[in-house]
């Protein structure tokens, strides 16, 4: 049985899976408020900006921080890298496909339809992750 002290010295994957999720969520609202109110640039370039900022934080917070895979041969990382933009490719396939199920055949407010949405791709995501892309 894990401590309260170990709990916060060395949280469980999952907990770490979600951390590096909402930094990851936290870089790209901050990037694009500065980006946008801040310097003034247009909403969807200062978006597009975060989103790639927002990518490669969750990337590294993902591969580091998660999984704790330091394996840093270029190969490996190019590969990790591919599979990963690969990975978030597919996921907005899926979100779209999914909101759009849940909104237009279900009948579900938008916000909850993407909520579920985020989820399920979220388990999907990290499954592959440990499985695939951040495994020893």
């Amino acid at each position: 049985m894990m401590s309260f002290v170990d709990y916060f010295k060395n949280p469980p994957i999952i907990v770490r899976y979600l951390e590096a999720g909402a930094i990851a969520a936290l870089v790209n609202l901050s990037t694009l408020y500065f980006l946008t109110d801040v310097l003034g640039l247009w909403y969807l370039f200062s978006s597009t900006v975060a989103l790639i900022v927002s990518l490669v934080a969750s990337f590294l917070l993902q591969k580091f921080l998660t999984f704790r895979n330091f394996n840093k041969t270029n190969i490996v990382v190019f590969r990790q890298i591919i599979l990963y933009l690969f990975l978030n490719f597919i996921n907005l396939e899926l979100n779209i496909f999914f909101v759009y199920l849940l909104v237009e055949k279900v009948e579900i407010w938008y916000l909850a339809a993407q909520a579920f949405s985020a989820l399920l791709i979220a388990g999907w995501s990290f499954v592959v992750y440990q499985k695939f892309i951040f495994r020893d």
